[in-house]
Parts: C-alpha cells; sequence; structure tokens
C-alpha cells in the first residue's frame, strides 16, 4: 500500500510532509478531498476520531498531526540530512520544530485567525498575539543572523516545519512593513520558500500586502448604517462626520471589566515590586508583604495543574510550553502575577502553577483568548484552609523540594 495523504489543496501542516518527501524521495498519494465532506465520513473517522487534516495513510497504520507526519516521512528511507548528523543536531532539530510551532505559528493563528472570525476577536487578544510573534521573530532573527539554516549547514526538518509556519503569516497577515524589522528572517523564508522542493510544492509564494479587515457582525453592520443615514435624513455636511463619530466611539464599551470594579486596597504593582525587590528573607518579608496586601475582595487566588503531564518527558519542550503560555498571558499582565513550577528530576515533568488574578474569577476574556487555559485544571484557592495558604507561600518562594519533587525550573508572570 502506498502512503495516502487525506488533506486539502493549500493546507500549511500537509506541505510540511510533502516537502520532506521531496527530499527523501518518498512517494506520497494527495486523493481529491473536500473538507467537511471527506473529513465527516466514517472512513475517515476512524483514522482521526476528531476529523481534523492532514492525515496519513500507511501499511502499518494512520498517522495524524502534521509535524507527526513529517517527522515519519523524514526518517522512511532511513537516516539522512533531514534530522541531523548527530544527538545534539536532533534535539537541535527538535527544538525549532516546536519554537516555530508553539511561539511562531501559535501567534500567528491567533492573529490571522481572529481577524477572519475563526475565534472571537478582541483588540487586547491581537495585541498579545503580536506581541508575542515580534517576540519569537526577534529570537528566530538573531539566530539567523550568523546560521544559513536553523541546524547545522543544510536543511533539516527543522527548516521545512518552521518556513510552512512563516509561510502562512506571509501570505495572510504580515505584510512587508512588518516583516522588515527581521531582515534576517526575510533573507531564509525567500531563500528556502523557493528552493526547487519547496517550489514544487508550494508552487509561486507572494507575500500579503494588506492585514485583512475584521470579519465580525460589528464590522459587517457599520458600512450599512452609514449609507442608509444620508438616505432616510439628508443631513448638512457639516453633520455627516456625526454617525461616524458615534460608530468610531465604542472606547468606554471596550474598557475592561475589571476596570470598573470597586478600588481594591491592594494595589498589584506594589506587590510586584515587593517580590522583584526582595533579595533576602524572601518567607519573612515577601510572603509576609504578600498576605499583608492580599484583599480578598478584589483578588482571587487559583491554583492549576497541567492535564497532560505524562506527555512532559523532554525538559526543553516543557519549558518551551510553559514559556509559551506565559507569552500568551501578556494581555493579562495589568491584572495579574503568576507562578509556574515545573517539577521533578526527570521526565515526565509536572506543571503546577499559582495565579492572582483581579476580581472574584478568573478574566472572561482570559478564559476566551489564552486557548492554553483549557490545558490546566483550575481550583480556587480557599484561604481559610491553612494547607492551602502554605502552599501558595510556597509556590511564590519556590520552595524546593515542592510537594517532595526537585524544581526543573519556577517561572514568574509579573
Amino acid at each position: 500500500m502506498a502512503l495516502v495523504l487525506h488533506t486539502y489543496k493549500g493546507n500549511k501542516g500537509a506541505e510540511k510532509a510533502l516537502i520532506a518527501a521531496e527530499y527523501t524521495g518518498v512517494q506520497i498519494n494527495v486523493p481529491d478531498f473536500e473538507m467537511g465532506v471527506s473529513n465527516k465520513t466514517p472512513e475517515f473517522l476512524k483514522m482521526n476520531p476528531i476529523g481534523k487534516v492532514p492525515v496519513l495513510e500507511t501499511p502499518e497504520g494512520p498517522i495524524f498531526e502534521s509535524n507527526a507526519i513529517a517527522r515519519y516521512v523524514s526518517r522512511l528511507n532511513g537516516e539522512n540530512s533531514l534530522n541531523g548528523s548527530s544527538l545534539i543536531e536532533y534535539a537541535q532539530i527538535e527544538q525549532w520544530i516546536d519554537f516555530s510551532s508553539l511561539e511562531i505559528f501559535g501567534s500567528i493563528f491567533k492573529w490571522f485567525g481572529a481577524r477572519i472570525g475563526y475565534m472571537p476577536y478582541s483588540v487586547p487578544g491581537e495585541e498579545a498575539a503580536i506581541s508575542a510573534l515580534k517576540r519569537a521573530l526577534d529570537a528566530l532573527n538573531t539566530h539567523l543572523t550568523s546560521n544559513t539554516y536553523l541546524v547545522g549547514h543544510s536543511i533539516t526538518l527543522a527548516d521545512i516545519i518552521t518556513v510552512c509556519n512563516l509561510s502562512l503569516g506571509f501570505t495572510t497577515i504580515m505584510t512587508k512593513s512588518f516583516t522588515s524589522a527581521f531582515p534576517h528572517v526575510e533573507r531564509y523564508f525567500w531563500t528556502l520558500i523557493n528552493q526547487p522542493n519547496f517550489k514544487k510544492v508550494v508552487g509561486d509564494v507572494k507575500q500579503t500586502e494588506a492585514v485583512p479587515p475584521v470579519t465580525s457582525k460589528k464590522a459587517a453592520a457599520q458600512p450599512a448604517k452609514a449609507k442608509e443615514e444620508p438616505k432616510k435624513k439628508a443631513a448638512p455636511v457639516a453633520e455627516a462626520p456625526k454617525p461616524v463619530e458615534e460608530e468610531e466611539a465604542p472606547k468606554p464599551k471596550a474598557k475592561n471589566p475589571l476596570d470598573l470594579l470597586p478600588p481594591s486596597p491592594m494595589v498589584l504593582d506594589e506587590w510586584k515590586r515587593l517580590y522583584s525587590n526582595t533579595k533576602s528573607n524572601f518567607r519573612e518579608v515577601a510572603i509576609k508583604g504578600f498576605w499583608d496586601m492580599y484583599d480578598p475582595e478584589g483578588y482571587s487566588l487559583w491554583f492549576c495543574d497541567y492535564k497532560y503531564n505524562d506527555e512532559n518527558t523532554v525538559s526543553f519542550v516543557t519549558l518551551n510550553k510553559v514559556g509559551g503560555f506565559l507569552q500568551r498571558m501578556d494581555l493579562a499582565r495589568k491584572y495579574a502575577f503568576g507562578k509556574m513550577l515545573i517539577c521533578g528530576a526527570e521526565g515526565p515533568f509536572k506543571v503546577k502553577g499559582l495565579w492572582l488574578f483581579r476580581g472574584p474569577e478568573i478574566p472572561k476574556f482570559v478564559m476566551d483568548e489564552v486557548y492554553d487555559m483549557e490545558l490546566y485544571e483550575w481550583t480556587k484557592v480557599d484561604i481559610s484552609d491553612e494547607a492551602q495558604k502554605e502552599r501558595v507561600s510556597q509556590m511564590i518562594e519556590d520552595a524546593e523540594p515542592f510537594e517532595g519533587e526537585a524544581l526543573l525550573d519556577a517561572k514568574c508572570f509579573k
């Protein structure tokens, strides 16, 4: 049985495997596929129960998730340069695959997806996505200052996956004015995307000239209203801008609901300064100061525990996962403080967190915009329980061992 890749044309995830196949000489058939129809059949759902693409059908069984498919294809014809020539190169290839998927593609998708209506749009959410993307591209740009490829001196699977991840941004939302701040990323992307094995799969790629408009019901309703006003009232020229002013003045409505809460005696910035500036006697100074400041009426404390710790077998992958989560929490920086502990001397590592949020519940805009939130179990802290209160103190001070385990790392959001 030949390999069969089930996907629709132009799927960036599928292109990873198809480009890898060009480099390794693997033959892959791509049959006709209609999204919304082909992926709903019983036969397809047996291969991937949630109906997502791409799916690779192999003699040994199906594989889903685009990076896994690309890895399989890259190794199918034995060892080759796509996977490095040493253990350290293999690890670095995996590192860049995770980085580009979580930090680059994740941020591009949140920015673009919200604009085209794939997920709820909000200005804070978009600003957080753009900020996270710029941070990731800056890191990539720095690496490429002195490197032609991500790992070693030839194209690897890391380059294939990273360029495919970048391609979504370059073709949909990252205009020249945006990418010009990252010249080495530009050079890298255009050099690789025009390599014969890339071009055979993706064809001619052109950079988008504009950021797509927000496709929301509110945005769609505005032009219609603006056209109707002159017909109904035939208002003087001097009054014509008035409807526009009314349409363009939603700022009071857009104000974060947390800003409308009654004032709290706890000033978050004061706590963050105390935390950052305490260099000794941390328990006596910072922890005591926290409990002296804490206002249970104006703030709430939450424990979070990662649901899929059995997957956290590789230390740097786990650290990147937590780092990406904290970056995506940027939109809540004004209203939150957090500690994330990665526990264990070896994998699988346990990820545990403590978060302080303004208000009695986890803010709705955080739950809506930060997709990682659903990957954790959230439990509100009962400060009347001395054991829970002590656990809060230990997490703030990075107590080690924590709950009987060494700390691989402790990250702070402030």
